[in-house]
């Protein structure tokens, strides 16, 4: 059974960027252009994989991760890994995070963007073996 992956991003280029890299494996892709629409379409679609960018209009990156790690309506999505991409540097988007919330960002990668297609593949890979493997 192919494997779905939902990309989350606000920039148009970026989301049809990933989506023929990622396309290039058996993956099926599904786009959403903000956090409201990313988290309508964890629900629809239960993916296997969630690659998400941080600063986006109505609802952000932040307050994704934030949804899907604490929040009891999402509490059946909480298993689904999580890889950052993103232009913002790693520790600041971390001690926002922490500042927000009280709590370290719980999310599987994290990746700067740009990214070369062979690693975003390879980090891709490795988190959804990791999670048929049952964490």
């Amino acid at each position: 059974m192919e494997e779905k992956i939902l990309v989350v991003d606000d920039d148009p280029d970026v989301l049809e960027a990933l989506k023929v890299v990622l396309e290039s494996r058996p993956y099926t892709v599904i786009t959403a252009r903000d956090g409201l629409e990313g988290l309508e379409k964890v629900r629809q679609g239960n993916p296997d994989l969630i690659i998400l960018d941080l600063l986006m209009p109505r609802l952000d990156g932040f307050g994704v991760v934030r949804a899907l790690k604490e929040d009891p309506r999402y509490a059946k999505y909480s298993e689904i890994p999580i890889l950052i991409l993103t232009a913002v540097r790693e520790e600041a988007s971390r001690r926002r995070y922490e500042l927000e919330t009280g709590l370290a960002m719980d999310v599987d990668d994290y990746v700067e963007k740009p990214i070369a297609p062979e690693e975003l593949l390879r980090r891709v890979e490795k988190l959804l073996t990791k999670r048929r493997k049952g964490g």
